[in-house]
């Protein structure tokens, strides 16, 4: 399972943002300190915006920071609700599934399970737990 590179800059963006709580900070900032594309960075935030972990404002002294306790964010929701198409094998989508064998195949569910599991043992975390010094989390400086 690997997650998309959506996801993937959606949680260094938050990650950014609780290292600095209370600042704004730029689209332009955040994508120039990981080295990322600046446009996807844009549709990445969007998202965030309209899931409502961060708060964006325009003009000047604009940008975006972070709008929820970092404490609240368990990571494995976060990471399913921005990847709601977790589908490891194409069975899972009834939509798009072609495979001759999936009425008799247990792979499936195994698989449903692992993914489940893999959502569990993330929201044991936070993203406050990324950032938290104590624990050698980021720093942004």
């Amino acid at each position: 399972m690997q997650l998309t590179s959506f996801t993937d800059y959606a949680l260094r963006a938050l990650m950014y943002l609780a290292a600095r709580p209370g600042q704004t900070s730029s689209v332009k900032e955040i994508s120039g300190y990981y080295g990322i594309s600046r446009n996807h960075l844009v549709k990445v935030v969007h998202r965030l915006a309209q899931l409502e972990y961060i708060e964006t404002s325009k003009g000047k002294g604009g940008g975006v920071q972070l709008a929820a306790d970092t404490t609240a964010l368990r990571l494995g929701d976060l990471i399913a609700e921005l990847e709601p198409h977790m589908k490891m094998v194409e069975c899972f989508d009834a939509q798009t599934n072609t495979c001759r064998i999936t009425d008799s195949c247990q792979l499936k569910h195994y698989l449903f399970e692992a993914t489940q599991s893999f959502v569990e043992t993330m929201n044991r975390y936070t993203l406050a737990d990324l950032v938290a010094e104590d624990a050698g989390g980021i720093t942004v400086r």
